[in-house]
């Protein structure tokens, strides 16, 4: 962003040309004006007003300053502050109108307007082209981490597991990672331990460990030192972002950098997180770095968060291979502007990320993800009970895991262990290690674990989820087939639920430590797990009875009971009970696992989800981390029901201080620069005077610090008691030993939004929410009588909800 800047210029009529205003909001003279006023008196020199004052023709120079802003120049915006959206639009049709005035007037004009007409297109297929190379980078190497705990490829250090068993072609299925492949080592062979006994297990046991811990000690490490932004999910402060706050430094280049290496570290450490909803937070910072190569975007924050709603499409969509999936999560839980070129510049910013993973293949199935299925086995009516069910038990975990997660983080933040984040993961990392390695579900991968509990079992599976006593070699069968569990799905389904019961308590733990957090997998992976069992019960339920009337069409059919669909809507109504997500996660999962024929199942239970846990509560788990941490969100989505007026929010109060206020032809450069220096208000309202406080206008604290510091540096005459004119009436004449007077109209907002003290809020509120208003003034009868700001707003909507109005973070 740019600095403030003083302009050096000299006192001369060309000079004054310089600072010539175009903007819509300013009044502009005509070119005639410079040829008006022009008088000679006796004993005075002659004298002429122009847009710049009186000028002294003899001298040339100014008798009344005038200082007047460039329009087409970046607003910068503090850290911790709201963008004014009205402004920055304003100002970004400005510049697209200089330009197309312009482009006519030579070959290179013409070249920058093509240009610039599209900068948005460009832009969004470099954020696209970045995010997909990231996403594929970041796989890879979480997948090789992830696969070093366990051992190394001898031959071949840099393969995982599965690259090194290729070499071979003999990869193995099931949970033994070493059977049948030569090539892979584990680390008590490595350590010359051939034997499969107790001593081998507590070699592999002990490196599990420290592994782990090592990787999150490195990853939360280099987030404290480098990037303190790159912890977490993300996607809160993302939301946040593009409502309009400022967050200098969240989606810096060193953030991107940071966050993708400790991204593969996190997860390769077993910890239970996810690496999708950092993904977006990737991508975002991606949109990022690329607005800067193009001033349409990085001189106007506005326009800038139109990139950075496609860069989250395009981070969902190369983290579950979901492009439209990625552009309705961007418009229905992201996005907080959403206009219709956007849609499109979204699906295309998606499209061409998961098009880049795809040529990346990082998993080497050609698929963009590890849980596409490939059975397309039909469900039947009677499944919609247990489907009903797990979109019960979704939203139920939904509902506890928020209320849970979000006690455990407000504990954390109030607490001694907020100045121990290390301690904390390296903590959480060695206890999730020692607990996960004896079980073979909480073992591997998590995104292992799923794909393994989606996919349907087959002759070539060998390992206790699927030891079915099946009889193959029967093609003639009229009745329901043999599909009775063997004892290794009865030691899996116990086995499973120590798993489930371990991530769904450990997660509360993991979510919103200092390291790279998504809550994605994590979800799905309790969902799985208990829609596993349950498609199991049903499964077994229907073999032991076929002759129940539910059971019918099995016969029929041969076979109509999958587990794995149960584990796939299970995921999705875990998920959606956590997140609220209904359209968007619909369409993400069956763009994950292309189980398009499974729209139905996936939609009752989101549904159902969504309606259980929003009787407990109706904000997500990211809508619950923004109010936690005090983040400026105005949520358009939430209904604002009670009755309050603008009297009742304004500000000020009757026992607050006085409004401060400026005088349009009372106050004094000295004035000014006291009320700048002992205020920290983003802005003035201007008014006739003390007495009648009729409103003129609305001066910006930013433009008068700098209008005032470039006339004190170039312009001698004006002095600490020059009067200062916000308006177009000055006098003409000056008397003698009087200091130069100075104009500022140029910098004055004649017409601020303001409403009146009995407007209700409810008005008010969505003002603020659909104009992106950061200050609405409140009169009565033309007089001046308040202030709301963005602040007073979630403020008075905080106090309302029986929260602490002072936990805003806003400035």
């Amino acid at each position: 962003m740019e600095k403030d800047r003083l302009i050096t210029a000299e006192p001369s009529v060309k000079a004054a040309n310089q600072y010539k205003s175009t903007s819509i909001n300013n009044s502009e003279e005509g070119d005639d004006d410079e040829l008006l006023d022009i008088t000679e008196e006796p004993g005075t020199s002659r004298r002429r007003t122009s847009s710049r004052g009186i000028i002294d023709i003899a001298t040339g120079s100014p008798l009344v300053e005038t200082i007047e802003t460039n329009p087409l120049e970046a607003t910068h915006y503090e850290d911790f502050h709201t963008i004014d959206w009205v402004r920055d639009t304003q100002r970004y049709r400005s510049r697209r109108k200089a330009i197309q005035k312009n482009r006519r007037e030579s070959c290179w004009d013409a070249i920058k307007a093509a240009t610039d007409a599209g900068a948005g297109w460009i832009v969004v297929l470099l954020v696209g082209i970045a995010a997909g190379t990231c996403a594929g980078i970041i796989d890879i190497g979480a997948g090789w981490l992830s696969d070093l705990k366990m051992g190394v490829c001898r031959d071949a250090f840099w393969l995982n597991q599965e690259e090194c068993c290729w070499i071979q072609n003999d990869t193995d299925t099931g949970f033994s990672p070493t059977e049948g492949c030569d090539q892979w080592f584990t680390w008590a062979e490595m350590c010359h331990h051939m034997n499969i006994d107790a001593g081998a297990y507590v070699i592999n046991y002990l490196f599990y460990v420290l592994w782990a811990v090592f990787m999150a000690s490195l990853a939360v490490l280099l987030v404290r030192a480098f990037a303190p932004y790159a912890c977490g999910s993300g996607i809160p402060e993302i939301k946040t972002i593009l409502s309009g706050f400022i967050m200098r430094g969240y989606l810096g280049k060193w953030t991107l950098l940071i966050k993708s290496t400790t991204m593969m570290l996190a997860v390769a450490a077993g910890l239970s997180l996810g690496k999708e909803g950092p993904l977006v937070h990737v991508a975002c910072c991606c949109g990022n770095i690329f607005t800067y190569l193009f001033p349409k975007y990085s001189r106007n924050e506005a326009k800038k968060r139109e990139v950075l709603s496609a860069a989250s499409a395009a981070g969902v969509s190369v983290a579950f291979g979901a492009p439209i999936g990625g552009v309705l999560f961007s418009l229905e839980e992201i996005s907080y502007y959403f206009p219709l070129k956007t849609l499109w510049r979204s699906f295309f910013c998606a499209l061409v990320a998961a098009f880049v993973l795809r040529s990346i293949n990082p998993f080497g199935t050609e698929h963009l993800v590890m849980f596409y299925v490939e059975y397309d086995t039909p469900w039947f009516f009677f499944e919609l009970i247990p489907f009903m069910l797990l979109g019960v038990l979704g939203g139920l975990y939904g509902a506890f895991f928020i209320k849970t997660n979000l006690r455990w983080c407000k504990f954390r933040k109030t607490s001694r262990l907020r100045q121990l984040p290390v301690i904390e993961v390296i903590g959480l990392t060695f206890v999730t290690a020692v607990i996960s390695y004896p079980n073979p579900y909480t073992r591997e991968n998590t995104s292992e674990l799923i794909a393994t509990l989606f996919r349907e079992c087959g002759p070539e599976d060998n390992f206790d989820l699927c030891d079915y006593k099946r009889n193959y070699t029967r093609v003639d069968q009229v009745d329901y087939p043999n599909v009775k569990a063997g004892p290794g799905v009865d030691r899996a389904m116990w086995q499973l639920s120590l798993a489930l019961l371990f991530k769904a308590i450990i997660t509360v733990f993991t979510f919103g430590i200092k390291v790279p957090a998504g809550l994605f997998i994590p979800s799905m992976a309790v969902g799985a797990i208990g829609g596993r069992m349950v498609g199991v019960f049903i499964e077994q339920l229907a073999v032991q009875h076929p002759d129940w009337f539910i059971f019918e069409s099995c016969t029929a059919a041969g076979k109509c009971i999958t587990p794995g669909l149960y584990a796939m809507v299970g995921a999705a109504a875990t998920l959606g009970g956590v997140t609220r997500m209904t359209v968007s996660l619909v369409v993400i999962m069956f763009e994950l696992t292309g189980g398009l024929m499974y729209i139905v199942p996936l939609m009752v239970a989101i549904l159902i989800s969504k309606w259980v846990g929003d009787a407990f509560g109706k904000e997500g788990i990211y809508d619950g981390h923004i109010r936690l941490n005090g983040y400026p969100f105005l949520d358009s989505k939430r209904d604002f029901g009670h009755t309050s007026l603008a009297a009742d929010v304004m500000r000020p109060r009757r026992t607050d201080p006085p409004l401060s206020v400026i005088t349009q032809d009372a106050m004094t450069v000295e004035d000014l620069e006291t009320l700048t220096a002992e205020t920290a208000y983003n802005a003035y309202p201007v008014i006739v005077s003390k007495e009648s406080q009729r409103l003129v206008g609305l001066v910006y604290r930013r433009e008068l610090v700098r209008a005032v510091k470039q006339a004190r540096f170039s312009q001698e005459d004006i002095v600490s008691q020059s009067i200062v004119y916000f308006s177009n009436h000055v006098p003409r004449y000056t008397t003698p030993g009087t200091p130069t007077p100075l104009k500022l109209v140029n910098i004055l907002d004649p017409c601020p939004f303001q409403i009146t003290d009995q407007t209700p809020m409810s008005t008010v509120v969505d003002m603020f929410r659909k104009l992106g208003l950061r200050t609405c003034l409140v009169t009565h009868n033309g007089r001046l009588l308040g202030i709301i700001t963005k602040k007073d707003v979630l403020r008075h909507i905080a106090l309302l909800d029986n929260q602490d109005p002072d936990s805003i973070m806003f400035h």
